[in-house]
């Protein structure tokens, strides 16, 4: 090989360092390294306990006295805001082991009520509330009275009511502010101390309330009759002291009287009546309707499901809206083109109206039916302030303009109560109206009304009607909580006077009547039309 062609290799002298021991810290000497593994493993294991605990395990829901059992007048019995629906609610759904069936004939239907057992009177046998013909309907002006004659009843089948849905927590949340109020212990005693209203009234509503409990049908209704009328009635007294299915007290009650009505519903395709031969049987309608309005309500708000109550209160809403008479106003037998038309029979479907419109159900052509009702009852309004029956002047025999509480009331309902026309009529009212329980000025169909009106007008005008009336129907309630026949035997001025006499109905109309009448302390807020207690845009 030639030795130029051999590579060159230059050496240099490397010098090795001695190897040092690395330091170990205390931490690496336990295992530091897998117990931090270790540590961060339980912390994401307990934020995924945590997480599963709130989102899946609800915590047991708060409590509210609703209406608790008590004894006496009205010691007893009252509510808080919140209240233990889930427990209700499985009390109601499990059906005892002695239910009755009540159920539609041709309709299909799912209700169960327990058997009412000892707690509930026997009904005597029943006459007639009325006379019945073509005028006075259920009160006001006329030749005439009542509902006219006439009995009816459902029959029944089905598994049973549920009530759906879960906690409600604060109660009544969504509910219409004006109707809320009387649903808080606290503010309805207030506003009951603030307009004029004693303890001895409220005490005097809850002995009312449990004389209506006790007296109810084995089938949820009440009364003889006119079942589906009376019906109506005990249900709008217990709601406007805020009695619903969830009430301690008057929940199981409250809940046989509705399902009656809708099964009344479910086998007339939303209409409600005893007897539909009868001309006057759109007040029985009307009434009902009324009283389903509310329970929708407070049971869409509670998450209480009966079945087919919405869809039968959106029904019978809309009947009356489709059967309004070309005048405006509304006739005996739903007639829409001729017929006998008052402002009576009007003054319901305008307040029934109202409750469904409160629901927030779906009603076609709502606006313009009120729009013309009030149109037509505006127009029967005398120059003096009075309403008419039928039109500008009374009716019969009766010399006091008995409608003009309803024509005041419709108004006020509607966010009308500032209009000249109410003002005219309250002032009608502190000239003319009397009240005497035992005498001839004893209409309780015509108060029932004007107690409202004279309420939402506020003021003086409420100050006069107040000291008027209140007394009065305090000192005549019975020691069983009912209300005696008014009158005193003399013949009150008033045609329709169905709720004298000591028949079911009529026992059922009055005291539903005096009861209601001794709720408008807080049954709703003042529209404050007449310079009142309260300025709201209406009820």
């Amino acid at each position: 090989m030639d030795p130029n062609l051999e590579p060159q290799y230059e050496y240099q002298e490397v010098h090795v360092q001695p190897l040092q021991k690395k330091k170990i810290g205390f931490w690496a000497k336990i295992g530091g390294g897998s117990l931090t593994i270790a540590i961060l493993v339980h912390v994401i294991l307990l934020i995924a306990g945590v997480f599963i605990i709130f989102k899946y395990i609800q915590p047991e829901e708060k409590t509210v006295d609703f209406m608790p059992p008590g004894g006496g007048g009205g010691g007893g019995g009252e509510r808080g805001m919140e209240y233990d629906v889930k427990k209700k609610k499985a009390a109601q759904v499990t059906p005892s082991s002695n239910v009755k069936r009540v159920f539609a004939e041709g309709a299909t239907s799912s209700f169960a009520i327990p058997d009412p057992g000892d707690s509930f009177g026997e009904m005597s046998t029943l006459s007639s509330i009325t006379g019945g013909g073509m005028s006075g309907g259920l009160g006001g002006a006329g030749n005439g009275s009542g509902f006219g004659n006439g009995s009816g009843g459902g029959k029944g089948n089905g598994k049973g009511f549920g009530f759906g849905g879960g906690g409600s927590g604060k109660m009544f949340g969504l509910i219409p502010e004006g109707m809320r109020k009387r649903c808080s212990k606290e503010d309805r005693l207030q506003r009951l101390k603030d307009n004029g209203g004693t303890p001895e009234c409220e005490e005097a509503v809850a002995k009312g309330l449990r004389w209506l409990k006790a007296n109810q049908n084995a089938d949820g209704s009440w009364g003889g009759n006119k079942k589906v009328a009376m019906t109506g009635l005990a249900l709008l007294a217990y709601f406007g002291h805020c009695e619903t299915p969830v009430s301690e007290e008057f929940g199981d009650s409250c809940t046989k009287g509705i399902v009656y009505l809708v099964n009344v519903a479910l086998q007339n395709d939303g209409r409600m009546a005893n007897n539909y031969t009868e001309k006057s049987w759109c007040y029985e309608h009307a009434i009902a309707t009324y009283a389903l309005g509310e329970a929708a309500t407070f049971c869409k708000d509670l998450k209480v499901d009966i079945p087919s109550l919405m869809d039968m209160a959106q029904r019978a809403g809309q009947y009356i809206i489709d059967n309004q008479n070309s005048n405006g106003g509304w006739a005996y037998s739903y007639d829409r083109s001729e017929g006998h038309v008052d402002v009576s029979v009007t003054g319901w479907q305008v307040q029934a109206l109202k409750a469904c419109e409160h629901s927030g159900l779906k009603f076609n052509g709502m606006k313009g039916t009120i729009d013309q009702a009030l149109s037509y009852i505006n127009k029967c309004q005398n120059d003096n302030g009075g309403y008419g029956y039928t039109g500008a002047n009374p009716a019969g025999e009766v010399d006091y303009f008995t409608l003009t509480g309803v024509g005041m009331l419709c108004n006020q309902m509607w966010g009308k109560g500032s209009r000249s026309e109410v003002r005219k009529a309250a002032k009608y009212i502190v000239g003319n109206s009397k009240f005497n329980y035992n005498s001839e000025h004893a209409d309780l169909y015509g108060h029932y009304y004007e107690s409202q009106a004279m309420m939402q007008s506020g003021g003086g005008d409420w100050t006069f009607y107040n000291a008027m009336y209140r007394d009065q129907l305090l000192k005549n309630q019975n020691g069983d909580g009912s209300w005696k026949s008014p009158g005193g035997g003399k013949k009150i001025v008033a045609v329709g006077a169905a709720y004298v006499g000591e028949s079911a109905d009529a026992k059922v109309y009055r005291t539903s009547l005096c009861s209601l009448m001794l709720e408008v302390y807080y049954r709703f807020l003042s529209t404050g039309g007449g310079g009142g207690l309260r300025n709201r845009p209406g009820i």
